[in-house]
């Protein structure tokens, strides 16, 4: 199994359409037979691990050898393994070898919309229905440099669109969107569901980290993701992503499902059969789901690191920033205009979303995001009041010739070496270290140019992300082709 990616059966043929339409009938049953938030643990067993098909109480290293065996674990397993997580009486190992053993052997659609369903009944369902308006969210499946949620939230807000925004810590080698906001001084991501709402009245958009009550058996099962090589799972990605989406109370999403050397999924085939998975859930689920598929070979933009990162989402408000970063957060902007039916189409969404741009109705949002939970807003004037590492270090070309690689991976990899991600759960992270992409694929560069520029604190760790950095780059005689930036679609 190729990087430990889950091989979906061919999609589009019977057999994937007969999953799909199994999940959307699971999640159809559930709707119509629950009154009130999905807070309720099923009937069919009895809340402490026996089963209705069992004699005898559930045992958890029974479901692992299940699942390791190839075989398809029932409802009743999947809850009591999601239950154990949630309350803490499953020990951390054996939650851990239960997911390496899904991350090698799979999961059905069935089985992934019980997962989903199962992590959001480990806490409560938002209602948002006092907030006017279509409330919709964005998620990214997760890059390097992947830092638009920071520019499409204020962007979408300001156009009239409610935006409850709950995201996640870096993941990986992938930045995560809590991590960026906590870059700004004093500004708070942990709200209460309460402050979230007030937020919403207020300023039209909360960014926020997941709440106790949302998704609790995700919170636990991310972090352990994280630090057990079990990130790459189509089902366990599908149900991670789309429990907190459908438990925050929207009315509809918008995803961007990366591809390529920097993404979880490395393949547009692998991509789609994500894409598919999530719009799946989602819609069937009563979220009005839709995916945009782009490309993370190189980095987004040019910064890769919290604060750096910040920098670059303000020059974008600010009508600058690197043109790969403003496409796709025009793309996924108007989308979600398009979604909330505050514009007729996408193209007048992105017309929408570039007079935002023009004429600073975005980037004022954005300062009052900020002041309304906590932070510093003259950072969106003044850049010294955000974080700066001390050291700087050029990784210079080789020789004269075109960038023709900048592996997304590697160099996520040198920003976490750096400090500006986790290897360890209990890792601090250092908001002002990072890489700066100072030649994009597809420039000409002399030999001993710049191409990455590391912000680095700590002289020991910068060999380390040299190196990583280092073995990212390539130099070409020719220019390569040009990529495609928006690689598909799924709804």
């Amino acid at each position: 199994m190729p990087g430990g990616i889950e091989r979906h059966r061919a999609c589009g043929g019977l057999a994937r359409a007969r999953e799909v339409d199994e999940a959307r009938g699971f999640f159809r049953r559930e709707r119509s037979r629950r009154v009130g938030h999905w807070s309720s643990w099923p009937t069919e067993g009895d809340g402490v691990g026996h089963s209705k098909y069992t004699a005898r109480r559930m045992r958890a290293v029974d479901v692992i050898a299940k699942k390791r065996d190839g075989g398809p674990l029932t409802r009743d397993e999947i809850f009591f393994f999601v239950s154990g997580v949630t309350s803490g009486s499953l020990p951390e190992y054996q939650a851990a070898a239960l997911l390496m053993a899904i991350v090698l052997r799979g999961m059905s659609a069935e089985e992934t919309a019980w997962l989903t369903d199962a992590m959001v009944r480990s806490g409560a369902r938002v209602d948002l229905s006092a907030i006017p308006g279509v409330k919709v969210d964005k998620h990214s499946t997760g890059g390097v440099g992947d830092k638009t949620s920071l520019v499409i939230a204020p962007l979408a807000a300001a156009c009239g669109v409610p935006v409850p925004m709950m995201s996640g810590r870096g993941l990986g080698h992938t930045g995560g969107t809590l991590d960026k906001l906590e870059a700004i001084p004093g500004f708070r991501v942990s709200l209460s569901l309460d402050e979230m709402t007030a937020a919403l009245r207020a300023v039209g958009c909360a960014m926020i980290g997941q709440t106790k009550e949302i998704a609790p058996a995700d919170k636990k099962l991310y972090a352990l993701r994280d630090v057990t090589a079990t990130v790459e799972s189509i089902p366990l990605i599908s149900a991670s992503i789309m429990s907190k989406k459908i438990a925050e109370g929207i009315d509809a999403l918008v995803l961007d499902v990366k591809t390529g050397r920097g993404a979880f999924m490395k393949t547009e085939a692998d991509s789609r059969r994500l894409a598919e998975s999530l719009v799946s859930i989602g819609n069937a689920s009563g979220v009005r789901t839709e995916a945009v598929i782009t490309a993370m070979d190189q980095p987004l933009g040019r910064a890769v690191g919290n604060a750096l990162e910040v920098i670059e989402c303000v020059d974008v408000l600010n009508g600058g920033g690197p043109r790969d970063l403003v496409d796709v957060s025009i793309e996924l902007t108007a989308r979600m205009l398009a979604a909330a039916g505050v514009v007729s189409d996408r193209k007048a969404g992105e017309s929408r979303a570039r007079e935002a741009i023009g004429s600073g109705a975005g980037l004022e949002r954005f300062r009052r995001i900020i002041e309304h939970q906590g932070g510093d807003p003259r950072i969106v004037d003044d850049y010294d009041r955000l974080p700066k590492a001390p050291g700087r270090q050029i990784v210079a070309a080789p020789r004269s010739g075109y960038v023709s690689r900048l592996d997304a991976e590697l160099i996520g990899r040198a920003s976490v070496a750096l400090g500006a991600g986790r290897d360890r759960v209990e890792d601090t992270i250092d908001p002002a270290v990072g890489v700066m992409v100072v030649a994009k694929v597809g420039d000409q560069v002399r030999a001993g140019d710049a191409v990455l520029e590391l912000h680095y604190r700590s002289a020991e760790k910068l060999d380390r992300a040299k190196s990583l950095a280092g073995e990212g780059l390539a130099i070409s005689d020719a220019p390569p082709p040009a990529a495609r930036l928006i690689v598909g679609e799924v709804h």
